[in-house]
């Protein structure tokens, strides 16, 4: 039997650089269309066992795409935990090659398991959902300068913040009709904000941002979103539990809704109130609230189940 094929990518701005864990083989190849295809009719002929790239902002996306599509096994990982694992290695040093041969030996020897990756409507509903959140903390910062700014300075932000409602307007006219083309999403859509507390934001989001509702465990979905409190014991010491890491844009939008559910969602107030009556702080009692309405989603998105208490106090 042969020795299964673990490469590495590591992506930069105008080239990348490819590292196999088998052989040991290195290449550099540009980051355009014709560098891409190159590399992509190599590694087909080549039959990886798993390929992986770290997220460098968008300029995997073109590469991503193309190796997705060749249906090439593929995970664009976390370069944080990435670099976590280089340096658990003892690699302190850091150059575009040595990167792309820690990504290879990452694939051979954590395995991430590969996920389907978003098509082109997908990303381009990501892409909107971040413009939108772009242009949100744009109007902050510009609010935030009015208060302080002379006359005429003054006008000049004035118009700029009237121009980012009108942006922010546009974008969310083209959000709406996106999910509306799609039967598939405007179904999903609808399932979500069944559920008391959930708006359109966060069924956004989580159609954008959390393909993978639906398809995991509780758990699973929890540490994946970065709701799931993490252990800090050692010896006889109990530490304090903390939520990290995960989806900061889906766990940003899923705390407002919780927040709005403790009011208006029957079972996640008496939820709350529960925890809070038990001594939990506040953001603690929110926290857990949070971690409840994800479990519900996701159950819901399983098994295509429109909120209802009586499901509720079954299922989650």
């Amino acid at each position: 039997m042969t020795t299964p094929l673990f490469v590495g990518i590591d992506v930069a701005k105008h080239t990348l650089d490819l590292a196999e864990h088998r052989t040991g083989e290195h290449r550099t190849v540009r980051n355009d269309e014709r560098g891409v295809r190159t590399l992509v009719k190599d590694l087909r002929h080549r039959s990886p066992e798993l390929i992986v790239l770290e997220a460098t902002g968008g300029y995997e996306v073109p590469v991503v795409a193309a190796l997705a599509q060749a249906g090439l096994p593929l995970v664009v990982a976390n370069p944080r935990q990435v670099r976590d694992f280089a340096r658990a290695t003892g690699q302190l040093a850091k150059t575009d090659a040595i990167d792309a041969a820690c990504l290879a030996l990452f694939a051979a020897r954590v395995h991430p398991t590969p996920r389907p990756l978003p098509d082109d409507a997908a990303r381009l509903l990501a892409a909107l959902m971040s413009r939108r959140r772009q242009l949100l903390e744009m109007l902050r910062a510009e609010k935030n300068r009015l208060e302080h700014a002379p006359a005429t300075i003054a006008r000049d932000i004035s118009q700029h913040i009237r121009w980012l409602e009108r942006r922010l307007r546009d974008v969310d006219r083209e959000l709406r009709s996106t999910v509306e083309n799609s039967p598939l999403w405007r179904a999903k859509d609808n399932l979500h904000q069944s559920a008391p507390g959930v708006g359109r934001i966060l069924s956004l989001t989580l159609l954008a941002e959390l393909p993978e509702l639906g398809t995991l465990s509780h758990k699973q979905i929890a540490a994946l979103v970065g709701v799931a409190p993490l252990a800090r014991d050692s010896g006889l010491k109990r530490g304090h539990r903390q939520i990290w890491g995960g989806r900061a844009s889906v766990r940003a939008a899923l705390y407002m809704a919780a927040l709005a559910a403790t009011r208006c969602n029957p079972t996640i107030r008496c939820f709350y109130h529960r925890l809070r009556d038990s001594g939990k702080p506040p953001k603690v009692a929110l926290t857990a609230c949070m971690r409840k309405l994800l479990t519900v989603l996701n159950a819901m998105a399983r098994t295509g189940t429109p909120w209802n208490e009586s499901y509720v106090a079954t299922d989650s």
